[in-house]
């Protein structure tokens, strides 16, 4: 199963996008806990860690290749790992049914990544660690549909969100600005995710926000997804 050509592109713009991790899913039941989600994902967000570039050891692609079977939302897949495997992991992934794979700017083939996604024929985007100045990403613009700015340590499940991180966010909007992409190249917020920082990151110009417990731990996912998306426009 997959998404429709142009899937990205047909993204609301007018509201707060949910991007569902499947690190917080019950992996021993998957197929029902995305049956149970998939009416309210506008994204899965599949992490992908080598235990080295990132602490965490998470993700395969035969287990994309699982999730791929029982829904046809977009997948969007987060490479956290060493140059060395980086082409590698970029044909698996693709081979497996990602629709999107963002790559680290901390990546010293960054470029090679790039194009090699787009020989693929897919959307890429850019993640950026805390520490990494939000300019380092300014001269791949052009060549990007997503930037995702982490808001925590890499590959730490359950931190607060750093104090940085709406001010990341706001430079990363006015860089999109005055690279004429606004409304087309979509900005993405990643940990410290909670029902009292998510305001703040919309604020700050966060159009899509990756949701794990606050999502997938949620006592009324309805009314949680309800209110994501009622969150007003970056002003």
């Amino acid at each position: 199963m997959k998404p429709e050509a142009g899937w990205f592109e047909a993204l609301p713009k007018d509201r707060l996008l949910a991007e569902f991790s499947l690190w917080s899913a019950d992996l021993g039941r998957l197929a029902e806990d995305v049956a149970r989600v998939d009416p309210f994902v506008d994204i899965y967000h599949v992490d992908v860690a080598d235990g080295h570039f990132s602490p965490a050891l998470l993700y395969f692609p035969d287990l994309l290749v699982a999730v791929r079977k029982v829904t046809a939302k977009p997948v969007h897949v987060h490479l956290m790992v060493e140059d060395a495997i980086l082409g590698a992991q970029i044909e698996q992934f693709a081979e497996a049914g990602a629709d999107l794979i963002s790559i680290h700017a901390e990546n010293g083939n960054l470029d090679a990544g790039l194009d090699l996604i787009a020989r693929l024929d897919l959307p890429s985007g850019i993640v950026l660690k805390l520490e990494t100045p939000v300019a380092a990403v300014a001269d791949y613009l052009d060549r990007i549909s997503l930037l995702t700015l982490l808001g925590t340590r890499i590959g730490v499940k359950g931190q607060g969100l750093d104090p940085s991180a709406t001010t990341r966010l706001r430079e990363a909007a006015k860089l999109i600005e005055r690279a004429g992409r606004t409304g087309d190249l979509r900005l993405a917020a990643d940990g410290g995710i909670r029902d009292n920082t998510v305001p703040d990151l919309r604020s700050s110009g966060a159009e899509t926000i990756v949701m794990g417990s606050l999502a997938f731990g949620a006592p009324d996912l309805p009314a949680r997804i309800d209110w994501v998306h009622s969150l007003p426009l970056a002003r």
